[in-house]
């Protein structure tokens, strides 16, 4: 296989939400340390996310100033600032995630230091990719207008080295990974809460695609009746 195993690990309520106030309570909040606990254990090399999930977790929608980018020429093609140890995948077709650094900074040891690899499309300007360049910030780029997850999947794992992915949202994202039929495994975190808004957001957003199989692996209960579910794709 000449792509990473790919696991898509999120926090669930019982209605398939991803988001919403549910997330709020005191019980999603425990769970959401199991989620982070389990995430540790899978000790995969990279994490991977959206622009939405990533601007909301790591950078608080911050916008750069592209304009002292306009005269800066830059070479075609990928851009490869180093080879490290641990990675934070971040699916911005447009190249639009405004990043202070080159790598993550947070609290929880799964995610602090890991290097950002921007994957986006040729519809990234190339201000976005000269601001990049200029924070060390490696980008690869991966179809016309949409993201090639196959070939996404294939330079991460020739030119990054990464055998092991845990997929981490959002929605899209995780259609994308479907839709490639790119999902190995699923672990899921359920909050035995109902979210019954209908505007948060699902699991999987409009996947359109042939339905998957998947094999049962195993089940936990968790602190506050939480549950963790676990599947292998069948193929």
């Amino acid at each position: 296989m000449n792509r990473p195993y790919t696991i898509l690990h999120m926090l669930v309520s019982i209605d398939n939400k991803i988001t919403g106030d549910y997330m709020n309570t005191d019980i999603a909040q425990n769970l959401c340390e199991e989620y982070y606990r389990i995430n540790r254990e899978y000790k995969a090399d990279a994490f991977c996310c959206g622009r939405i999930t990533m601007e909301g977790s790591f950078t608080a929608s911050y916008q750069p100033d592209l304009s002292k980018y306009e005269n800066i020429i830059i070479k075609p093609g990928d851009y490869i600032a180093t080879i490290a140890s641990y990675y934070a995948i971040s699916i911005d077709p447009h190249g639009r995630v405004g990043w202070k650094s080159s790598f993550i900074k947070d609290e929880d040891p799964g995610y602090d230091n890991a290097h950002i690899i921007e994957v986006v499309t040729n519809q990234a300007s190339k201000q976005y990719l000269a601001y990049l360049q200029d924070l060390h910030i490696s980008y690869i780029i991966c179809g016309e207008d949409k993201i090639d997850v196959n070939l996404m999947n294939r330079k991460l794992y020739e030119i990054f080295k990464i055998k092991k992915l845990m997929l981490e949202g959002g929605g899209l994202t995780d259609t994308l990974f479907l839709q490639a039929d790119s999902i190995d495994e699923i672990s899921l975190v359920v909050v035995p809460i109902i979210e019954g808004n209908n505007q948060a957001k699902d699991l999987f957003t409009n996947a359109n695609c042939d339905f998957k199989k998947f094999n049962y692996l195993e089940a936990k209960t968790l602190v506050n009746n939480g549950l963790w579910l676990n599947y292998k794709n069948k193929n």
